[in-house]
């Protein structure tokens, strides 16, 4: 198969001149000083410019503190777990703020989805606005690359929107520099980016067509035009999309062992899923969307997944860890190292708990004892672990090499930090072999974005809200029985049932702050009651929400404000949309930018623009 990355010397000089620009887009700043019509020659050309777009989704999810970990502490799976120092976010309240640290992996990553997102836009608006620039085989290959550019441009806006609500609407290349932005409404903005993608997904091939890994695809596409249906109420039309994944005759799910280890009996179908050598494989039928980091191709630190390091707790931590008789009972460098002789490092990477999952995601979920996500070899807890420290063998400590506990026999506790050290993951997902790290923190390798699980259980999620439960659950077993799960009845079927679902199969795949304000704003547009009785109204929308009282009904950190070293953990209603950063809003002199309720700043909200469809593209409008 041909490699996405692989383009000419044009295609990689117009790539590096756009990414080591150093302009802030939405900023009062030249916004680049390339010369597009020196590549925009023919279909090439403007693919080398899309390759910008898909290395700046593969960031949200590679390298270190990267993007991911904060659409995941903003939830009810995890929670920021560094405690040993000021910064991470964990007293949302009082950390989120417009102008403060919004963009560091010391903090948060807030202020890079604002950024990089509008970065996203900046490199495809290039492409839509020069679209007829080209020279093209047939009318066919145009509109391939331009529904290429609509998805990178309406896939950023949907993340956008429910990050931080009204937003900037970009609809043509900017040039030169602008101060003169206005919010454009939530609902307008899907509106467009509806429209756009269903012109993509009559356009965009299908990837057994292009035979391009990485690359945008008809599916992809498809996926996203679904998010966005079930974004604006129209659940039939969220049906249809994923139906034309689902029934399109090449997209499966996999239930029959393949790939690298498909010959050790002691793995099964979920560990083959989920190994980086096995997600681009053309016998995956499951794939939709993948991230390609290989060794070799791009030597970046983002394209290291890191995922070892974010993910796992920090088990290795000098005397976090202790033996019943007292010792330090961990030790995180791999076999020969300081004469380490029960190598674990190289088995489950090492961690810092960067991204602590909470206990529902942990353990509440895992009901069922058949569930193969949930299984031996597949996930971890703690007590899977050996006290390995080779001093513990030396001293002739009696815990050497026998199971890690949390208390001795007097109910004294052996771990010195819970939060950070002691939690239980799903090894088959989160492990990505390090070769060049000694104390491996995830190594390049390919990643999902989307696949056909996610589908099914978005058309799932359409059945439910037009109240077909029967047809809700068929989706969502599919899933489940896959998994070895019982399936579900039509009747027990609701919301939290599919969150659960959702929290199970697509830990660090979905954007788990992003769906859950979706489905508050889905909540507050319909006024459908939820299972937790309540119905809910866009009138008081930071006040009262589906996501707020989601994440403190599930996440016990925000609930029971835990107290950490440095802060309590806390969660407020308004925080269903974050703050647009300060700097966004004092360059854009001549526009108005909208700071959300609940933030300083939001006494000078106006009213927003809307995008109204027309001739074209449509316009802006009061």
């Amino acid at each position: 198969m041909k490699n996405i990355y692989k383009y000419s010397l044009i295609a990689l000089t117009f790539l590096v001149t756009l990414v080591s620009c150093k302009k802030e887009f939405l900023e009062p700043k030249p916004l680049s000083f390339f010369a597009p019509e020196n590549a925009f020659i023919d279909a090439a050309g403007f693919d080398a410019a899309l390759v910008a777009c898909l290395r700046n989704v593969r960031h949200e999810y590679y390298g270190d503190g990267n993007p991911m970990i904060t659409e995941n502490i903003f939830s009810d799976v995890a929670v920021e777990g560094t405690t040993d120092k000021t910064g991470p976010a964990m007293d949302l309240p009082a950390q989120i703020l417009p102008d403060a640290c919004l963009n560091s992996a010391d903090c948060n990553r807030i202020g890079w989805f604002w950024k990089e997102g509008y970065r996203r836009i900046r490199y495809a608006s290039a492409v839509i606005s020069r679209i007829d620039d080209a020279e093209y085989s047939s009318e066919a290959e145009r509109n391939h690359v331009l529904g290429k550019a609509y998805f990178h441009v309406a896939r950023t806006y949907y993340r956008l929107v429910h990050q931080f609500g009204d937003v900037p609407l970009i609809l043509e290349e900017i040039t030169s520099p602008r101060l003169d932005f206005y919010s454009v409404t939530r609902e307008s903005i899907l509106r467009k980016c509806k429209k756009d993608l269903e012109f993509a997904a009559q356009w965009v091939k299908p990837e057994w067509e292009t035979e391009v890994v990485g690359d945008v695809t008809k599916a992809a596409v498809n996926h996203v035009l679904t998010k966005v249906n079930l974004a604006l109420g129209e659940f039939d039309d969220a049906i249809a999309s994923s139906s034309a994944i689902i029934n399109d005759g090449h997209h499966a799910l996999m239930t029959e062992r393949f790939g690298i280890d498909k010959d050790d009996p002691s793995k099964n179908v979920i560990w083959d899923l989920h190994q980086a050598e096995n997600k681009s494989l053309s016998e995956n039928t499951e794939r939709i969307y993948v991230m390609v980091a290989r060794e070799g191709f791009e030597e970046d630190g983002n394209s290291r997944i890191s995922i070892m390091r974010q993910t796992t707790p920090f088990w290795g931590g000098t005397g976090k860890i202790k033996t019943p008789s007292g010792q330090a009972g961990m030790r995180d460098v791999p076999l020969g190292s300081s004469g380490v002789e029960i190598d674990l490092v190289s088995a489950i990477g090492r961690g810092i708990g960067r991204c602590r999952q909470t206990p529902y995601h942990h353990t509440d979920i895992w009901t069922d004892d058949n569930d193969l996500r949930h299984a031996p070899g597949n996930w971890l807890n703690m007590e899977d672990l050996v006290y390995n420290h080779p001093a513990l063998k030396e001293s002739n400590d009696p815990y050497y090499n026998k199971p890690l506990q949390l208390y001795d026999d007097n109910g004294g506790i052996l771990c010195t930090d819970t939060i950070r050290s002691w939690y239980g993951w799903p090894r088959y997902k989160l492990f990505v072999a390090d070769p060049t790290d000694l104390t491996p923190d995830g190594g390049r390798g390919d990643w999902y974005l989307y696949r056909l699980a996610e589908t099914y259980l978005l058309r799932a999620e359409a059945y439910y809200w037009k109240g077909d439960l029967a047809s809700a659950a068929q989706d969502l077993n599919a899933v489940r029985t896959r998994a070895g799960a019982a399936p579900i009845a039509a009747s027990e079927f609701n919301m939290d049932v599919l969150l659960n679902e959702r929290a199970r199969e697509l830990f660090y795949e979905e954007p788990r702050k992003t769906e859950l304000t979706r489905i508050a704003f889905i909540y507050a547009q319909t006024g459908k009651t939820a299972y937790n009785g309540k119905t809910y109204s866009l009138d008081n929308m930071t006040q009262s929400n589906f996501w707020y009282d989601r994440v403190m009904e599930k996440n016990v950190f925000y609930q029971k404000e835990v107290r950490a070293p440095h802060y309590n953990y806390r969660a407020a209603p308004h925080l269903v949309l974050w703050p647009v950063p300060a700097s966004a809003i004092n360059a854009n002199t001549l526009g108005h930018i909208n700071q959300n309720l609940g933030y300083p700043g939001q006494e000078i909200r106006q009213q927003s623009w809307r995008w109204v469809d027309g001739e074209g593209q449509g316009e802006i409008v009061q």
